[in-house]
């Protein structure tokens, strides 16, 4: 089969645009990382090629079967920011390096253990933004009866929570990552084994967990809001939501930003700072961070 693998990738490998090409064989017959492929062929290609973004191939070869992802290098660091593929995760650190230009992807992975400071507080924040999201909506759910929806939302929330832990300690959350919180912080892993194995009414159930995840909220604001903090730390002038949205640049950040800027003036972290308009009596709203409150 290797010599089949090799005639799937030998063109790829001789084109300059890629970067890198790693094999990840299917453990089992229930392994679905492979999507129940044989083998995953990840080809990792520069930006500088004018390419999709991600292009998958499908290959036979009797009854053993290859699917091919040509991914550009900016499309894995998007999945990377956003957790939106955490099955690349394990693809990128476990698979077979079986083509590498200039030790681009042995750098990426070795960059990726070490996960950068940086890197790890956008990552915080774009999971803080959305725990704020499931959150919110599942205590409205909660409070409107809709005891179903608001379970679904609260389940979503300590995913975010979980990963937001993980992430802190210097972890990329894996596919696995109630296994990884476990052993990290085990009383995240208490609210959501109770939430999902627990004896009491669901109505019950949520009335706990909500409490309990407001706190572990409160808790995690400081870490949460550090990358937004930071960023709107830059200049001293107030900032419009637009400004914020192009700044941030990442379409999974900017869908909750409004929500988290909501939840960041309401603890106080920020001010509002509000501009007249043309209208009478009609502002509009700026944010500038309350650096006093956030040193305090």
């Amino acid at each position: 089969m290797d010599y089949f693998l090799r005639q799937l990738y030998q063109d790829r490998s001789s084109d300059e645009h890629t970067l890198g090409i790693i094999s990840v064989e299917r453990r089992s017959k229930v392994d679905t990382n492979t999507d129940y492929f044989d083998n995953v062929l990840l080809v990792i290609i520069s930006d500088k090629k004018e390419a999709n973004p991600w292009e998958i191939k499908h290959y036979a070869y009797n009854s053993y079967k290859v699917a091919m992802h040509l991914v550009r290098s900016s499309q894995i660091k998007d999945w990377l920011l956003n957790s939106s593929n955490r099955r690349i995760i394990d693809w990128l650190m476990n698979g077979k390096i079986v083509f590498d230009r200039n030790e681009y992807t042995a750098n990426f992975r070795k960059t990726m253990l070490e996960f950068p400071l940086e890197e790890r507080k956008v990552k915080i924040g774009v999971e803080f933004s959305k725990l704020i999201r499931r959150f919110k909506d599942g205590k409205a759910l909660f409070h409107e009866k809709h005891y179903l929806d608001a379970y679904n939302q609260i389940v979503h929330a300590l995913h975010h929570l979980a990963r937001l832990s993980i992430i802190d300690h210097g972890f990329y959350p894996e596919v696995t990552v109630w296994q990884q919180v476990k052993k990290i912080e085990p009383e995240i892993y208490k609210l959501y084994s109770e939430l999902v194995t627990g004896s009491e009414p669901i109505e019950k159930k949520l009335e706990l967990l909500l409490l309990a995840n407001e706190f572990e909220l409160m808790s995690k604001t400081k870490l949460g809001s550090a990358h937004i903090i930071d960023l709107m730390k830059r200049k001293q002038d107030s900032w419009t939501i637009d400004e914020l949205k192009q700044e941030v640049g990442m379409h999974e950040y900017s869908l909750d930003l409004s929500i988290l800027l909501e939840y960041l003036v309401q603890k106080g972290y920020i001010d509002v700072v509000n501009v007249e308009t043309k209208g009478k009596d009609i502002y509009h709203r700026y944010y500038v961070v309350n650096e006093a409150l956030f040193r305090g």
